[in-house]
């Protein structure tokens, strides 16, 4: 008797990592870089565009509220093909300054809507603490993969 196991084929799990100086310049960086290997991975176009978003924005605190000089912010993707899952995570060496959203933000002001973005573009996120000074942002988007 012949017994046939089928195997379902998953894509592979992928990891992009880098390190960046925390200035405007270093978080435009984190952005091209995470669009670029995206655009790699072949993951729904959705997805990259709330990543893109999301990665700039995460960036941009990073090198705006958790810059200390001399040390750099790390910017990590990560995919899980079976549960279906990228995860984008933005390290930083100001773990006291931890991100809290706004009751209100004032509409004419230029800033303080980030986690607001973050909130919208995500499935789910958080903020996990250390090793000490670090502090890590996560976002997590759900996806289908491609057939």
């Amino acid at each position: 008797m012949n017994q046939e196991k089928s195997t379902q084929l998953h894509p592979p799990a992928r990891h992009f990592s880098v390190l960046l100086s925390p200035t405007p310049r270093g978080a435009r960086l984190a952005r091209l870089l995470a669009t670029e290997w995206l655009r790699t991975w072949g993951l729904p176009h959705g997805v990259v565009e709330r990543a893109e978003h999301l990665v700039a924005e995460l960036a941009a605190n990073a090198a705006t509220h958790g810059r200390l000089p001399g040390r750099d912010f790390r910017v990590a993707l990560l995919t899980d093909p079976v549960a279906g899952t990228l995860r984008i995570e933005v390290t930083d060496t100001r773990a006291e300054a931890a991100p809290h959203r706004r009751a209100s933000a004032d509409p004419l002001s230029e800033s303080g809507r980030g986690l607001l973005l973050v909130e919208a573009l995500t499935d789910r996120w958080g903020v996990r603490l250390g090793p000490v000074p670090r502090k890590t942002v996560w976002a997590e988007l759900d996806y289908t993969q491609p057939d």
